[in-house]
């Protein structure tokens, strides 16, 4: 009997070290205070060919798309945030830990395998310099989870070359470790944190001159360093926008192979059947949007549309629209668009703040922003 209450009151104190220590995760974070300031950019705008400053064009202006077809919401309000420490754009999202946001390689300074990790501190509004990716990518998939930010595949070229590289970084440390590689290469995927597990969904593969979108659904789980299958997506996609939220990962518009074939799909997963269902669609066809939970609503904002012809692209579209959606009506809203219309950004949820930062300022990859903007329904 006395070894039976000793072993409990030792899984007790476990228990609560564990709890204690999780909770604490974010105080952690902020708690991180020794990594370099990176001021920010005095450039809004550089080119990716040759990776100079670059004022935008009228013709360029004329991409610029604000009116969404969803009934009219609380419109709410943007505001100018500190620009990036230099313009950036293919980032493939960001994530927040800790009242900081991360945003993790991309394009920049005239190359797309970039290892940027640049650290936004909302309570400061100060940009900093976290411990370098690795290795250079594009469109790297990011999700933080218990004091660590993932960093799972991305391309090596320009929207091409998948890799199945795979990564944490350790906030508390500023300090990277490999993980499992991805069981099959991809980038512009979708990661997301749903009890405890990290979900890889969509995304491209090879070959280069195909750079086929895929369905693919794979679950990371930390405690065993070791990946699984799930069930496909059900539109094979990428470039999408992605949540999980009371229990269901939602995953939202995206691409078919290209910005040429969007789409407004709508999917839920449901983690205890292993399956998919069609919710209502997003009322603005695009990818390379930014998504984020904020307020028990999904914010849908920025992305991008166009058509190539010959190898030239035409019929650019960035959109500006903010867009929410609400899971217990199933239905759409529109809110006070963008300040500055722009797809491949970083966006995420600090306090009561969407804050999104760089991303394409143009159709495609040709042009890179430093332009940070945050929004709030105050």
């Amino acid at each position: 009997m006395t070894d039976l209450l000793n072993r409990r009151r030792l899984n007790r104190r476990t228990f609560i070290a564990s709890t204690a220590a999780a909770v604490a995760a974010p105080a952690i974070a902020r708690a991180q205070t020794n990594l370099p300031e990176a001021p920010s950019s005095p450039d809004h705008y550089h080119r990716l060919q040759g990776g100079v400053p670059h004022h935008i064009t009228p013709e360029q202006e004329s991409q610029r798309v604000y009116d969404s077809p969803a009934p009219r919401g609380p419109q709410g309000r943007w505001e100018a945030r500190a620009a990036m420490p230099l313009p950036r754009s293919e980032m493939a999202w960001a994530t927040a830990w800790g009242d900081r946001m991360y945003i993790v390689g991309g394009y920049g300074e005239g190359r797309v395998d970039r290892t940027y990790n640049h650290i936004f501190d909302a309570p400061s509004g100060k940009w900093l310099n976290g411990a370098p990716l690795p290795r250079g990518a594009n469109h790297v998939s990011v999700v933080a989870d218990q004091g660590r930010v993932y960093a799972l595949g991305g391309f090596l070229q320009q929207n091409t070359a998948p890799d199945s590289n795979a990564y944490f970084y350790d906030i508390a440390s500023d300090k990277w470790e490999t993980i499992a590689p991805l069981p099959r290469p991809r980038g512009a995927g979708a990661a997301v944190v749903l009890n405890g597990l990290v979900h890889l969904i969509g995304g491209a593969g090879a070959p280069a001159n195909e750079r086929a979108s895929v369905g693919w659904h794979e679950v990371y789980d930390p405690k065993t360093d070791k990946w699984e299958i799930r069930k496909a997506l059900p539109g094979a996609r990428d470039h999408v926008g992605c949540v999980a939220h009371d229990g269901l990962i939602h995953v939202i518009g995206g691409r078919f192979n290209t910005f040429e074939y969007n789409t407004d799909l709508h999917h839920v997963y449901i983690p205890e059947r292993n399956t998919w269902e069609t919710r209502a669609p997003l009322p603005t066809t695009r990818s390379g949007h930014g998504l984020v939970v904020y307020r028990d609503r999904l914010f849908a904002m920025g992305g991008e549309s166009g058509v190539n012809r010959d190898g030239k692209l035409q019929q650019g579209k960035v959109y500006g629209q903010m867009e929410s959606y609400n899971a217990a009506t199933d239905t759409w809203q529109s809110h006070a668009p963008m300040l500055t219309p722009r797809h491949a950004v970083g966006a995420t949820v600090i306090g009561d703040w969407i804050y999104v930062a760089g991303g394409g300022a143009v159709l495609g990859g040709s042009v890179q922003s430093a332009i940070h903007e945050a929004f709030t329904l105050g």
